[in-house]
């Protein structure tokens, strides 16, 4: 990564088959996950399984079932079985990224945007998501969902 450089940051959200269901607003890249999270202001169904990283420790409330890998204790090791459960969950989790790549696929969304018009980043990148959702229809396979 290179330093002194603005990002611009986007949260989405998929469900087991990699459909973007929902995609933030476009940020500054020091923004904080979890308030941009908080600042969208999506809500979940009851009892959902959200699948989530440490940059969102807090997020959600009693209805969702929050899926979150352990963090290492200061001075201590994770025991076999946390590894494993990490592990596992980032073998779901992992979806998520695909599904950035999958829109990164278009140079236009991982390069610098010059253009200065007020929202063409936001429709650059809902362009883009949907540009992914639509070339999944014409895959020739499909995720499984996920269990745990």
């Amino acid at each position: 990564m290179v330093k002194k450089r603005h990002m611009l940051k986007n949260n989405v959200i998929i469900n087991t088959a990699c459909r973007i269901l929902f995609l933030s607003a476009t940020c500054e890249g020091k923004k904080h996950d979890k308030r941009l999270a908080d600042e969208a202001g999506y809500t979940f169904p009851q009892g959902s399984y959200v699948y989530q990283d440490t940059g969102f420790q807090g997020f959600g409330d009693a209805t969702l079932v929050i899926l979150q890998p352990k963090k290492k204790p200061r001075g201590k090791q994770l025991s076999v079985e946390d590894k494993v459960h990490n592990r596992h969950l980032a073998s779901a989790r992992v979806r998520v990224e695909h599904v950035i790549g999958g829109a990164k696929r278009y140079r236009i969304v991982k390069e610098r945007i010059r253009n200065w018009k007020q929202g063409f980043r936001d429709q650059v990148m809902e362009t883009c998501c949907g540009l992914h959702n639509f070339r999944l229809r014409f895959r020739p396979w499909n995720y499984t969902t996920c269990s745990l």
